[in-house]
């Protein structure tokens, strides 16, 4: 196993993870999964995807630190400045949300209109985060034919959504 290349693989989907459960970057959280992951790296057993292993980690990590006395201290001893910005950010206006939802509806609009096989790829590598390896042996093709259709999906969505850049 190429710690390297797990690191250099997975660490956006890392990052994404810890974020999604603590709601903030936490660059400490991140090296927190490293270093287990190489410790217990001839631990791992071939019951799953590496990649749900390594997910399973950081989840189990980013909760961890939820659970820590030092995350509960911090969140109890907040300043006025901190409470009145969690109060401003939360605000949207009706018409920035109505331009968000018809930016969304304008994006799913423009995945659904691709051809079947784009489609496929796009959402199987962009919007569930497979590896082109993982798409290709889901899909039973080639690597270099899940590129292809990535390049070409993203360059038909480029087009049709060019309004929206």
């Amino acid at each position: 196993m190429n710690f390297d290349e797990i690191v250099k693989t997975n660490k956006q989907n890392i990052k994404n993870i810890i974020r999604l459960i603590t709601h903030q970057d936490n660059e400490d959280i991140e090296q927190e999964v490293y270093i287990k992951l190489w410790k217990n790296s001839d631990k791992y057993e071939e019951r799953g995807t590496l990649k749900s292993w390594i997910n399973t980690v950081a989840k189990n990590a980013a909760k961890d630190f939820l659970k820590s006395s030092s995350f509960k201290n911090s969140q109890n001893t907040t300043s006025d400045d901190v409470e009145l910005g969690k109060i401003s950010d939360k605000k949207v206006s009706p018409e920035e949300a109505l331009i968000t939802t018809d930016r969304q509806k304008t994006i799913i609009n423009a995945v659904e209109s691709l051809k079947p096989k784009f489609k496929e790829v796009i959402m199987m590598c962009e919007i569930y985060g497979y590896t082109y390896e993982e798409a290709s042996k889901k899909l039973n093709c080639p690597t270099g034919t899940i590129k292809s259709r990535i390049f070409n999906a993203k360059k038909e969505l480029a087009i049709v959504l060019q309004d929206l850049m």
